[in-house]
């Protein structure tokens, strides 16, 4: 499938599968996007330590800001990235997050975090460690073992099946008690694969260029 390098509007880059119209951020703005789904609406209902699983481990900008913010607040953060198909390390060389999010003294880090190796936890920092996952969504079994999930998983418009109550169901259990899943979408069919699997929702108000996006709780 072709992909292609786009910078989205606020100046941060993502990638473009046009075959799709899919992107594997926000058009509207990827490091804007990001910072509102995942950092204002999760990462920061938490205090220290935690740990933190995302699906969709992508270009890592989410988990690059998450770890700017561990340097920021002080805090302990355990991130497991899952991603079935890795972004070609070309690819990662064009993203310019360390220069727009005015951290190009950690751009060595959003390299290393590209260069361990896969299903092998990295220390990236004395508060940072790294686990990525190569995984396909359907095979994730953990019980129990994450704080907060960050779901940014491909559109529902064009792979529905990563939006399933199946899916739903492995991060519900994946939680710990009172743990918090983000992401991005606000569709009906979403809400209530959550709903069925026991997760409490609300809407809230959406990043640059979306209105609304969702928080489901598990609460035991």
């Amino acid at each position: 499938m072709k992909r292609e390098i786009i910078k989205t509007l606020d100046g941060s880059t993502t990638i473009r599968l046009p075959e799709w119209d899919e992107c594997y951020h926000s058009k509207h703005g990827a490091i804007q996007e990001a910072k509102h789904v995942f950092i204002k609406n999760g990462l920061s209902l938490f205090e220290n330590p935690l740990s933190i699983l995302e699906i969709g481990f992508g270009t890592g900008l989410n988990a690059f800001i998450t770890f700017l913010e561990s340097v920021r607040k002080e805090q302990n953060i355990d991130y497991v990235g899952v991603e079935a198909y890795p972004v070609d390390p070309n690819e990662i060389l064009e993203m310019n997050y360390a220069e727009e999010l005015e951290a190009l003294e950690y751009h060595n880090i959003f390299e290393k975090m590209h260069k361990t190796a896969w299903d092998e936890k990295a220390e990236i920092s004395s508060r940072f460690s790294l686990t990525k996952r190569k995984q396909f969504f359907h095979e994730i079994n953990d019980l129990e073992i994450f704080d907060l999930i960050y779901f940014d998983a491909f559109g529902y418009r064009v792979q529905p099946e990563l939006w399933s109550t199946e899916i739903f169901q492995k991060m519900y259990n994946s939680l710990k008690p009172n743990g918090v899943l983000v992401t991005y979408a606000a569709r009906g069919v979403v809400k209530r694969s959550m709903i069925e699997v026991g997760f409490t929702v609300e809407k809230l108000a959406g990043p640059p260029g979306k209105r609304e996006m969702f928080r489901a709780f598990k609460n035991v």
